[in-house]
């Protein structure tokens, strides 16, 4: 089994979540970099299957140094020129991809729980019975997890009960799993201003 990364990084007054996984049904490590929870590109490389004579931790020493790669390029200002050419923004909104994206983010605590509204969608068209796996960590707590499937119109919401002041330097990862493939998405809480 190989195991991904996933980093946050600052680079000026941007955050870059970098995300990188093997895609073992294409065949492919890939490395994705998401700003506001929006994929702003990717860079993916083929690995054989089987007989290459690459075992798993072959594999994960190839994906760490391309996620490493990906890093020292935001740190270098020049994210642009790791992206496989292909992934403009256009290109990259009209690939059917699973995307997270969490819908109510202006306004997530109420009546003193935290509210995350989430929307799965697959190519653009909602998705019926994702599996959403929440983890909601802080530093003053243990992790909570949470599991629930999304609704016809491709919906789930989760509710956590917790102070308004314990969001702030808190952070909430959702992985959303359909059709054997996931999407996984970091975001990053804050003291209300």
């Amino acid at each position: 089994m190989i195991f991904g990364f996933n980093t946050d990084i600052k680079h000026e007054d941007t955050v870059y979540h970098v995300q990188s996984e093997a895609r073992e049904a294409e065949q492919l490590l890939q490395t994705q970099v998401f700003v506001r929870g929006r994929c702003i590109g990717k860079r993916a490389v083929p690995y054989a299957a089987g007989g290459s004579g690459e075992n798993d931790q072959d594999k994960e020493k190839r994906l760490r140094d391309l996620h490493r790669e990906m890093l020292d390029s935001i740190r270098d200002g020049k994210v642009d020129a790791m992206f496989d050419k292909r992934d403009t923004p256009e290109t990259l909104a009209a690939e059917k991809e699973l995307d997270v994206e969490w819908i109510n983010a202006h306004s997530v605590h109420e009546s003193g729980s935290l509210s995350m509204k989430i929307r799965v969608t697959d190519g653009g068209a909602t998705v019926e019975g994702a599996r959403l796996t929440l983890r909601f960590a802080r530093t003053d707590a243990a992790p909570y997890y949470a599991q629930v499937l999304t609704d016809s119109k491709g919906n789930a919401e989760m509710n956590i009960q917790v102070e308004q002041s314990a969001l702030a330097d808190s952070s909430v990862l959702v992985q959303a799993n359909f059709a054997g493939r996931t999407a996984t998405r970091k975001f990053q809480l804050r003291a209300a201003l």
